[in-house]
């Protein structure tokens, strides 16, 4: 290219680095299979599925999938906004970690505030309160977030 346009700065060559390594990593929001176990040792991913999917006794709560679904564009909006930060000298392992954290909140707050089907009469007997996925607020807690490479299960 004519005029040496076609030499990066130091600012540049940073920037195609730091998305690089976006590009090579993926975010999981959701529950590490293994990590938290309820008080009967039953592991929390699993009591998680059985809410998200529905079994033959509980109605599917689709925390996750609504999750996704209702926050799309505020998503969208957010990973744009951590790509402007890296073009402003941030790194993509700190725009992963709040990309995590921010997904983490997301789901917390749609297990908290989400319509779901109700519980049943005696499931609000035992838990003393009719609001679906929520009895002693483990599952909730639990909710987290880890970042892998891209391909890595």
């Amino acid at each position: 290219m004519a005029g040496g346009h076609d030499r990066l700065t130091p600012e540049g060559r940073r920037f195609y680095a730091e998305l690089e390594k976006l590009r090579s990593k993926r975010v999981f929001v959701g529950f590490q299979a293994g990590k938290v176990t309820d008080d009967r040792g039953v592991d929390m991913a699993q009591i998680a599925m059985f809410n998200e999917l529905g079994t033959s006794e509980i109605p599917s709560r689709p925390f996750l999938r609504q999750t996704m679904e209702k926050n799309q564009d505020d998503i969208k909006a957010f990973c744009g906004e951590k790509v402007q930060g890296i073009a402003e000298g941030g790194t993509a392992e700190d725009a992963l970690k709040q990309l995590g954290v921010y997904g983490k909140g997301l789901v917390q707050a749609q297990i908290r505030e989400g319509t779901f089907k109700p519980n049943a009469p005696s499931t609000i007997r035992k838990k003393k309160s009719d609001k679906p996925l929520i009895d002693t607020g483990k599952m909730r807690q639990s909710v987290n977030y880890v970042i892998k490479q891209k391909g890595e299960s």
